[in-house]
């Protein structure tokens, strides 16, 4: 007799998870990150953008001397509220072997809600959308390319806020992909 497996949820609401790593095997952490999130049986993962990479971004601005990131953006559906959504990337992250010992410092993984079915949330524990995803090019870019129709709450059309932010990404152009 084999075990009964979960059911996989049907429906949900639509949320925009970023993933960024400079440290290790960057896209074998981000494509780990990924198949850990859409295993989740309250998560659906959909699209998932190309990499790009980014220069690591600092509280005092880019840093030439830091391992450059990967980046990646992915278009999930989630029964997951917000905080239980955070709970599963901090696991994730967790389990990847993320250390938080300095803001913004080098990290295996970093997965951000970016979005959550356009709620907007002071909540200091998740703010949405996240705060400064709407002057990072690292995250939507590679929006753009799963949703050329994305709109961050509060904040307008990606299109837009993509043309004016300004640090540098360049597709990737490593081995393999997603």
């Amino acid at each position: 007799m084999t075990a009964a497996r979960p059911e996989r949820m049907r429906v949900g609401v639509p949320a925009v998870l970023a993933f960024g790593s400079n440290l290790g095997d960057r896209q074998a952490t981000i494509r780990a990150a990924l198949d850990a999130i859409g295993a989740d049986a309250g998560v659906e993962l959909g699209a998932v953008s190309p990499l790009y990479e980014t220069p690591a971004l600092k509280p005092d601005g880019i840093s030439a001397e830091a391992p450059a990131y990967l980046n990646a953006v992915a278009l999930i559906r989630t029964v997951l509220d917000p905080l239980a959504l955070l709970a599963l990337v901090n696991r994730v992250e967790g389990d990847l072997g993320r250390v938080r010992e300095e803001r913004w410092g080098d990290r295996t993984i970093d997965i951000d809600i970016v979005d959550y079915d356009g709620m907007v949330s002071d909540d200091p524990r998740v703010t949405l959308p996240h705060p400064r995803a709407h002057e990072r090019a690292f995250v939507l870019v590679p929006w753009l390319d799963v949703d050329p129709a994305a709109v961050l709450a509060g904040r307008g059309p990606v299109a837009g806020l993509a043309a004016q932010a300004s640090d540098p990404v360049t597709r990737y152009a490593g081995e393999g992909g997603r």
